[in-house]
């Protein structure tokens, strides 16, 4: 989940790192470090902070030299602290090395390398590589690396280069994304696209199990036996401005005000059918959707689309504990939800799903990532770079996504008339104007947000369709305002939590005209009695709902079906400004990191 950024060229590497660090600084911030190679001097220069990059940034002298790396880093091992921030080097200071993942078995790694006389100076477990490196170093970084991660076990994405190889960099993988740059007389390598797009749009994914040998006009990927690898190059959609706040205030706001065209995006060129080559004509009678997180909340809006529309049985797991539940005779069809598409837990879920000889799906957000190469078949979401650490418009991506594919699915498997996908293709289309809908009419969103600030426990209610929209409501507010929050199907109150309600802890709930509507009045009555204040969130049209809760915000008129995105966006919204009343950090919330790249 760390940052990696490196540079070999012509330029001063300085700035260069240090201007592409802060793009990836979504990606860690519990401290900060960069290394550069001085021309004609034999000392490398190491500088690394505790904090912010501004804290490494303010601390800085200027570094002269055209290669170098450097970090951001996200916790796993030794508490935050400059000795434990990266980059990390070895005994003689030769050698400077940063990393992503988490080397499992460095402790037997390190015990042996101190018996041999490494000295080590941090906590981490990233050091032990910085120290087989030296160990194995005969004049060739290339062969040291080869074979000091010959003695590893664990997840990677390394950097290393050395004070005596002035040309070169040398870079490694597995189970945590690199992805390398393409300039002219100048290579960049970084571990999420946003830090290079000021340099180049051109890019080459590295795959597991790959090393990459990196000059200013050259580059290398070779397997870890040597065999030389070919890989096409992508040209990359997004612009520097889609990765920029641009006028607003916060990534998140910029993200949440996206979704119209990010809708529209996602539905490019798909409504009128699509295809999946490897996976149309397969038989299949039930779909597991599997996910993390918000990903996991957009699958299971998913399984309610699926077995609406298809009457197909659909089941939804988290990636993290599919691989340890006991297999099953069906293969039913997987489909894996990641916006990176470097998840470690569904990467390692697609695995296991294609091990039991099950068909699978992918719906990411990044062309070229671990994921399109995991899955028989893959449906992009393409709503540009999502810098926030809070998902907003790719929930809404994926969500229209699994639209599109029931809608494909009921299409080539026969399951809807022409006259009922070209209504659902309708629906679909409105998508775009009702989140513009929503986002034209934010006033009464902040005075909900005013209240909501002051509260230390919320419960957000749904029923059907809308409970992930409960859900992923409670994991918004959460996360970047630090309350604690919760979502429940409205039914289960009862079953406990009622417990908990009293003036102080406001209810959120999704109360849209569907054929579950009378229960979930029923629902909020049983918390009013509570005394606990409600903002509902409703149909325009609706005139009755006012009656039983304090306030209400309005979606437009749409079918049931297809009100999770509009109420999505409300419940963003909702925590945005219920964050920002609070103070707090919100494209950054503490010990909380944009892709999870270990298990």
């Amino acid at each position: 989940m760390c940052g990696i950024v490196g540079y070999i060229g012509a330029r001063q590497a300085q700035s260069v790192l240090i201007d592409s660090l802060k793009r990836l600084e979504y990606r860690g911030y519990d401290s900060a470090g960069i290394a550069v190679v001085p021309p004609g001097q034999k000392k490398m220069q190491v500088h690394k902070k505790k904090g912010m990059i501004k804290n490494l940034e303010d601390n800085l002298p200027a570094l002269n030299g055209t290669l170098g790396i450097s970090h951001t880093r996200w916790a796993t091992h030794g508490p935050p602290s400059d000795s434990n921030a990266h980059p990390h080097v070895d005994c003689k200071g030769n050698i400077a090395i940063v990393h992503n993942g988490i080397i499992e078995n460095y402790l037997e790694l390190k015990e042996s390398l101190i018996n041999e006389g490494h000295v080590f100076t941090s906590e981490t477990d990233t050091e032990v590589l910085a120290h087989l490196i030296e160990k194995y170093y005969t004049n060739d970084l290339y062969k040291a690396m080869k074979l000091a991660l010959e003695q590893v076990q664990g997840s990677y994405a390394i950097l290393a280069l050395h004070m005596h190889e002035r040309d070169r960099l040398v870079s490694a993988r597995n189970e945590s994304p690199l992805v390398l740059g393409l300039g002219i007389d100048e290579n960049f390598i970084a571990s999420d696209v946003p830090a290079v797009l000021k340099y180049t749009d051109k890019v080459v994914y590295l795959d597991n199990g790959e090393i990459a040998d990196v000059t200013k006009s050259s580059i290398k990927i070779t397997d870890f036996n040597g065999k030389t690898i070919e890989r096409p190059w992508h040209k990359i959609e997004w612009s520097l401005e889609d990765a920029e706040k641009g006028g607003y205030e916060h990534f998140m706001l910029k993200e949440i005000f996206e979704q119209p065209r990010a809708v529209r995006e996602a539905m490019l060129g798909k409504l009128s059918g699509f295809t999946l080559d490897n996976v149309n004509g397969i038989e299949f009678n039930s779909a597991k959707i599997l996910g993390c997180g918000t990903s996991y909340h957009a699958g299971l809006v998913g399984k309610y689309i699926l077995e609406s529309i298809m009457g197909l049985p659909t089941s939804i797991e988290t990636s993290s504990e599919y691989r340890y539940n006991s297999t099953t005779l069906d293969q039913p069809l997987v489909i894996l939800i990641s916006q990176s598409g470097e998840t470690a837990d569904t990467l390692a879920a697609a695995r296991e799903a294609r091990r039991r000889g099950c068909k699978t799906i992918g719906i990411t957000n990044v062309v070229g990532s671990t994921l399109t190469r995991e899955v028989d078949d893959v449906m992009f979401i393409r709503v540009g770079p999502e810098i926030s650490v809070c998902a907003t418009k790719s929930f809404t991506g994926q969500i229209i996504s699994l639209y599109l594919l029931a809608s494909h699915l009921s299409r080539t498997r026969g399951f809807l008339k022409a006259d009922e996908i070209r209504e659902f293709s309708n629906a679909l289309r409105q998508q775009s104007r009702l989140v513009e809908q929503v986002l034209n009419n934010p006033e009464p969103i902040k005075e909900c947000a005013n209240k909501l600030a002051k509260a230390e426990n919320v419960f957000f209610i749904g029923r059907n369709i809308n409970y992930p929209s409960a859900l992923e409501g409670a994991l918004k507010l959460k996360e970047i305002s630090y309350i604690h929050a919760e979502g429940y199907q409205a039914g289960e109150l009862k079953h406990g939590p009622l417990a908990l309600l009293m003036p102080q802890t406001p209810i959120v709930a999704i109360a849209v005209k569907d054929h579950t509507y009378d229960k979930m009045i029923s629902n909020i009555e049983e918390v009013t009695a509570r005394d606990s204040p409600v903002i509902a969130i409703g149909h325009e049209s609706d005139t009755e709902l006012e009656k039983y809760v304090d306030t209400v915000l309005r979606i437009p008129d749409v079918p049931p079906l297809f009100t999770p995105v509009p109420v999505a966006v409300v419940l963003q919204l909702l925590a945005y400004y219920t964050a920002r009343n609070r103070g707090c950090p919100i494209d950054k919330p503490r010990n909380l990191a944009k892709s999870v790249t270990v298990e």
